[in-house]
């Protein structure tokens, strides 16, 4: 924001009307207060299959929609209500996922789970987050300790956790053809 001052000045010849453009702070002598975004949580995964393009894309698509998620003190997050439903019309293919008994067939967003793993694994050490809702997969999984896991299936099941400090935190979601990467800030 800038502020234009005027000032009148004489001389002997001639009157004239002299201004300069001050800023704010030069008035106030105090600098905009900048959020600094503190990272208090962090967590990889690795992806065992870099060429399952299918998977990728799905993967891609769900780390993009959870990127920079706010969370606010005292709300409520929930996995499926954030990324929303894995359908084709939204860009999703079909990938591997589980059934509920264990076997291996091809849905619309295999590689979410995945995601809200990674995301479940980076809130693990954060105290004042309580979860809400978790659910391990029907057989388990290679890319996180037995235990570990979060699943998802938009409608059914859910990864959900509060936030119990008092600020804010933002989810950082972010991934290569190697490795998730989940990264959780203080705001």
């Amino acid at each position: 924001m800038k502020i234009i001052i005027h000032g009148n000045s004489q001389t002997e010849n001639s009157n004239y009307v002299a201004s300069r453009t001050t800023s704010i702070n030069e008035i106030t002598d105090k600098k905009p207060e900048v959020k600094k975004e503190e990272e208090i949580s962090s967590f990889s995964t690795k992806i065992y299959t870099p060429n399952d393009k299918a998977r990728q894309q799905n993967i891609s698509l769900t780390c993009s929609k959870l990127n920079e998620t706010i969370v606010k003190s005292g709300d409520t997050f929930s996995f499926c209500n954030t990324v929303g439903k894995a359908t084709p019309e939204a860009g999703y293919q079909k990938a591997d996922i589980f059934d509920k008994d264990g076997n291996t067939v091809k849905g619309y967003g295999g590689g979410n789970c995945q995601i809200s793993s990674t995301l479940y694994n980076a809130i693990l050490s954060l105290p004042s987050i309580s979860v809400i809702e978790r659910h391990e997969h029907s057989k388990e999984v290679y890319y996180v300790p037995l235990g570990k896991d979060a699943a998802v299936a938009y409608g059914s099941i859910d990864f959900k956790f509060r936030n119990d400090y008092d600020y804010d935190i933002k989810i950082y979601a972010s991934n290569s053809t190697n490795s998730i990467d989940i990264k959780i800030v203080k705001l």
